[in-house]
């Protein structure tokens, strides 16, 4: 069938319009396209929402760069006069929202220094940009300044479900022939008897488009829910004069917001302060070149990104007055593109649908001919009457209902159903799916290429030892405090003090009970608590000494450094970050007394000697230095050598509980692990061995070496390579490109920094940290891990893999009941005139394989069997030789079955009488419906002997089945009138079950026929390649 499916093949992400489009118009026989594209982009719409977004992006360009040099020739009494209204100053603030958002809006620096700049403000706002505003105040500004929120599309409604289901044409069809068979039945059998098989279509109908309607609503739910989860951002914010994390939409005006690198611009607003702060704005007006935002440029809009540095910002204007707002407004349109799972079973869907078309035309035309050559030959052929256009109307029925069977709706509809269970239970375990894709991508990965720290380690970071002075000491509690201030000078803890203080981002903040709390990386965090424990004072040291200059950490640099001014005059920079590329900075020591002395060879090899030895230990190794600067300096840069060495502090970060199993249990899914960090070498090879990743025959190498390698080199040692130590964001992402493109692997990488993003976004599947990351990773990922841990990494893939297999057994099924039905009416219809099966148990057979199959086969939990097996490959058939094989041999058991039962069952069960058909016909409807249920429970593994394992943890599945089971009791037994069926006898439903049974040995046969194997495949990475799908029969 794969050779038919060319047209229905796209990526699994960033899959160009052209191959989107294509697909589409390969889709010929759709019963009904609202519901079959319900998950599918709507490429027109998104089109018209990229040109509205163009359209604002312009607007906006031209007010930030054209307005904004008007504005500087218009004189102020020329203004847009705003009049306070008496709800704002009776409120007690002093500015009118309108008038403070265009302020911002169109960087109207004049109009900022009418309101007497950012102190006047903030004091209109009736706000302390050192407090911040008062809890008790939030739902006063939200309602004068409004709420952080933009318009979105209300949700859809249970009935507009309803409505889509009802555009299916074979369904509108059928109910029209229910209404003229009503209509003709009741004049020809009189009331009721007339209207009893219009009635019963109808009533078919309804359950059909009931259940549909509910399976569809509550998907929409999961969706909704999880779509409210992706929008979740909290801001660090000062109020009540402490530090604290809120939710973005919690967010009001007069807010004081805290921004580092990597965050988006919650909301629009002034620059209070802050080093650096370089801030993206392409994502608001399209234009490349970020700007330096501070005292001078003060104006912040929402949406933007910080790209470098630091800083705090009041908020002024929020939701629908800021420019971001009114772009998201257009985002909502156009949908998310569809995975290649779904794309691939609209193409089974098609081609099945086209199979079936031909057959219902077909068996109309042969039941239609039988009748008028038998009108005919009895020479009545000009002699008709209404019974004989209720009878041709019948026939119609049975052929679109075989159409109703035949076109397989549901397939691709099932792998939505499937994903958003996935991702529901996924978010439960700590794993936010952004795109539907990535879950169904996860589950063929190959390659995962994951950071160090916080995703195998814990990210509870403590100072374990420090060097200073040519001496190790532990740093483990008060003890330990003595031993060094009763060794070390005063002046050296003093500078080192200075250090830890001065040249970081984070802080120690009071909470609300006067405890000192830290607020900040945990590395930084360490640190400071060390400081903290040497007798610090972080207030009284950030008093003292004035701030000039930062040049933040971030992953290119690895360093971070400030300038201050000294309370007696002159300047001091310092200096922290990766011990090797610190040390290359200094020229000199501090000596027991606290002087700088010149640096000789032996002592820097001593350095390199207890560094090497801190790593080899696991620890995370950073070097802090500082360098005197007089008063002639005058430069813009804070200068990169001649430092002096303090110490070198070495930091443990323990290996997270559970990352060796989940290790190995990649290694058995034949998934690679690769560790791709900014860390010293050998902490990361210690850290590497502890955690099953790094082996024997594997290789570590530094960003620096691997970067000087030639593309052949290349070839040669990436499938070698298990650690990746001071890398570069651009190494990760050169790795995972050849990864893709020399080896055709399916990548997963993780990333928490803004640098990190090219390298989510090329990689297959992209895994942003929940908690370690920042807003600019996170939009880039596919996956955001919630807790930050390698365990959850190998969650998401397992339920990839289920997803997959949940979806090949669900086809397994579905295409078995699609043939044997088309097959069994069809020759029915042309040896002995009439279906077996009428229009309304079709109805309930479709709904048996459509939307019940899929609930019970769709959303089965994974086992740990999955992980015991390769991943899938690009370009495998999804329809397997394994499922061909169950999908024939149960097909032709049941056409045997169901075959000699048509022409042979009066006979074979004893039936006499003038009910004897209906008996027989009643017995065939019930012995097909009791094969699809166990072929059902069968298609629970379509490899294993085994298909009860497990069954019992899979409620949904279990209620399906007695459910399904239930209603074909009473249709049987009680809605014959409606069903065209006649209650059975105790003999008869026993024999239907035990037929439908027999199914399950049937099903132990065909598994232990062998099917083709591929040739064995050595693997790229040097082991040979696990059996494949196939192989495991």
């Amino acid at each position: 069938m794969e050779k038919y499916l060319k047209d229905f093949d796209v990526k699994p992400k960033n899959s160009s319009e052209e191959a989107l489009r294509r697909w589409r118009s390969a889709v010929r026989v759709v019963k009904n396209k609202r519901r079959r594209f319900r998950m599918v982009a709507d490429l027109d719409k998104r089109s018209e929402a990229v040109k509205q977004k163009r359209q604002i992006q312009e607007k906006i360009r031209v007010a930030l760069y054209v307005q904004k040099a008007a504005l500087h020739f218009i004189d102020a009494g020329s203004r847009v006069e705003y009049n306070i209204s008496g709800e704002v100053r009776e409120a007690g603030f002093g500015i009118d929202p309108n008038e403070i958002a265009s302020i911002i809006r169109s960087h109207d620096i004049k109009g900022l220094k009418i309101h007497g700049g950012l102190e006047g403000i903030a004091r209109k706002l009736s706000v302390s940009p050192k407090d911040g505003v008062s809890s008790t105040d939030v739902s006063l500004r939200q309602k004068i300044y409004g709420i952080n929120q933009y318009t979105e599309k209300p949700p859809r409604s249970f009935l507009s479900f309803v409505w889509d289901a009802l555009q299916d044409l074979t369904l509108i069809i059928l109910m029209i022939c229910a209404v003229v068979s009503i209509g003709v039945g009741i004049p020809t059998e009189g009331f009721p008897k007339g209207m009893y098989d219009g009635l019963g279509i109808i009533i078919s109908v309804f359950l059909v488009v009931t259940v549909t309607a509910i399976s569809d609503y509550k998907q929409s739910l999961q969706f909704r829910d999880l779509d409210k989860e992706k929008k979740k951002i909290f801001v660090q914010v000062t109020r009540d004069g402490n530090r604290q994390k809120v939710s973005i939409y919690d967010l009001v005006v007069g807010d004081i917001v805290h921004l580092s690198i990597g965050d988006q611009v919650p909301a629009d607003g002034l620059f209070i302060t802050g080093y650096s702060l370089l801030i993206d704005e392409s994502s608001l007006s399209g234009e490349s070149e970020p700007l330096y935002v501070n005292e001078e440029k003060p104006f912040l809009l929402s949406g933007t990104k910080v790209q470098d540095g630091s800083g705090k910002m009041i908020v002024t204007s929020v939701g629908m007055r800021t420019e971001w707002g009114k772009l998201m407004e257009t985002l909502n349109e156009g949908g998310e593109d569809e995975t290649p799972l779904q794309v691939k079973l609209n193409g089974v869907a098609t081609i099945i649908g086209k199979i079936g078309l031909g057959f219902a035309v077909v068996t109309f035309v042969v039941l239609a001919g039988r009748y008028l050559i038998e009108k005919a030959i009895d020479n009545e052929f000009t002699n008709w009457s209404s019974s004989d256009a209720l009878a041709l109307l019948n026939y119609f029925a049975t052929a679109v209902t075989i159409i109703v069977v035949a076109v397989p709706e549901g397939l691709p509809l099932a792998v939505t159903l499937s994903l958003a269970f996935a991702m529901k239970k996924l978010m439960n375990d700590r794993a936010l799916v952004r795109h539907l894709s990535a879950c169904e991508t996860m589950g063929s990965s190959s390659c995962i290429c994951t950071d160090k720290t916080g995703t195998l380690t814990t990210n509870h970071m403590v100072v374990d030892k420090v060097w200073i002075c040519g001496n190790i000491k532990e740093a483990k509690g008060h003890e330990s405090v003595d031993v060094l201030e009763s060794e070390i000078s005063g002046t050296v803890i003093s500078i080192l003090l200075e250090a830890i203080f001065q040249n970081t981002a984070s802080e120690v903040v009071k909470d609300k009970h006067g405890k000192n709390t830290i607020l900040g990386t945990p590395t930084e965090a360490a640190i400071l608590e060390y400081g903290l424990l040497l007798g610090g004072d972080f207030d009284a040291q950030r008093r003292d000494f004035k701030i000039l200059m930062v040049e933040p950490f971030n992953s290119d640099r690895k360093k971070m450094s400030v300038l201050v001014a000294l309370p007696g005059g002159g300047y001091r920079a310092f200096c922290k970050g990766a011990s090797e590329i610190i040390l290359d900075m200094c020229d000199k020591i501090v000596d027991n007394d606290g002087e700088s002395v010149q640096m000789s060879e032996e002592q820097k090899r001593n350095v390199t000697v207890v560094i090497t030895e801190f790593a080899c230990d696991a620890l995370r190794t950073i070097c802090l230095a500082f360098k005197d600067i007089d008063d002639t300096f005058n430069g813009n840069v804070i200068p990169e050598n001649n430092y002096t060495l303090i110490s070198v502090v070495g930091i443990k970060d323990p290996v997270r509980p559970g990352v060796k199993d989940a290790v190995d249990t990649c290694l058995a899914a034949g998934i690679t692990v690769r560790m791709v960090t900014g860390d010293n070498i050998n902490t990361a090879k210690a850290i590497a061995k502890e955690c099953g990743i790094l082996t024997a025959d594997g290789l570590a190498i530094e960003g620096q070496e691997f970067r000087s390698k030639s593309i052949e080199e290349m070839k040669h040692i990436i499938p070698r390579i298990q650690v990746m130590a001071r890398s570069l964001p651009m190494d990760k992402h050169t790795l995972v490109t050849h990864l893709r493109n020399m080896y055709g692997e399916v990548v997963a990488v993780t990333g928490d920094g803004s640098n990190d993003a090219p390298a989510l976004h090329e990689a297959d599947i992209g895994l942003a940290m929940g908690i370690a990351g920042t807003e600019v990773a996170k939009e880039n990922a596919d996956v955001i891990i919630l807790d930050d841990n390698f365990t959850t990494i190998v969650n998401v893939a397992r339920w990839g893999r289920s997803v997959y297999i949940n979806i090949q057994k669900f086809v397994q099924f579905q295409l078995t009941v699609n043939v044997v039905a088309l097959v069994i009416n069809f020759f029915s219809a042309c040896v002995t005139g009439s279906a077996p099966l009428t229009a309304v148990q079709l109805l309930w057979v479709n709904m048996i394989m459509d939307t019940l199959g899929a609930l019970a086969l769709a959303t089965e939990p994974p086992n740990d069997e999955l992980m015991k097996r390769p991943p899938v490959g690009r370009g495998v058939n999804f329809i397997t030789k394994v499922m061909w094989r169950n999908i024939i041999g149960q097909s032709v058991y049941q056409l045997i079955v169901l075959g000699v039962l048509e022409f042979e069952g009066e006979n074979l069960l004893g039936l006499s009488g003038s009910d004897a058909s209906d008996v027989l016909n009643t017995f065939i409807f019930n012995t097909f419906v009791f094969c699809q249920v166990f072929n059902e429970i069968n298609s629970r593994d379509m490899e294993k002997i085994n298909v009860f394992r497990g069954i019992f943890d899979s409620w949904l599945f279990m209620g399906v089945i007695v459910s399904t089971v239930a209603f074909q009791a009473i249709i049987v037994e009680f809605l014959g009138t409606f069903a065209s069926t006649v209650p059975l006898s105790w003999q008869l439903w026993l024999l239907s079950i035990l037929i439908g049974a027999v199914s399950m040995p049937v099903a132990v046969v065909l598994k232990c026929i062998p099917v083709e194997r591929s040739a064995s495949k050595h693997h790229h990475d040097g082991y040979d390649a696990l059996p494949s799908g196939d192989e495991l029969a």
